[in-house]
């Protein structure tokens, strides 16, 4: 893959706020399984499927990350809650930075009709 198009889809300062958000994979105590996998390449490749609309299967071998790798740990980061933590520390980031104009907001609801 392209420096230039991993740069894009997850620059330096993203990365530093998602990788320690990220839960660890251990290797299986038994042995055997796959080798492991660079955590940003994953991060990257699952960003490109979620910002290009590209079906799973489709992911380009230039990422260097199955299309099934990237799904399963799109899935289990999902079940862990790293999409809702990220969105924080990144609110975060921002507001300490003053990058954040808390002036208007739209919130969250639904409106049932009485």
């Amino acid at each position: 893959m392209g420096v230039g198009l991993s740069q894009r889809l997850v620059p330096d300062e993203l990365w530093s706020l998602v990788a320690p958000l990220l839960p660890s994979f251990a290797s299986r105590p038994q042995g055997g399984g796959t080798a492991p996998v660079d955590e940003r390449a994953v991060f990257t490749a699952v960003v490109y499927v979620l910002t290009s609309g590209c079906a799973w299967r489709h992911l380009p071998e230039t990422f260097g990350v199955s299309p099934a790798t990237a799904h399963r740990r799109f899935s289990a980061w999902t079940k862990d809650g790293l999409w809702r933590r990220l969105h924080q520390a990144v609110l975060d980031e921002l507001g300490a930075r003053g990058e954040v104009d808390w002036t208007s907001a739209i919130v969250d609801a639904a409106s049932v009709r009485a």
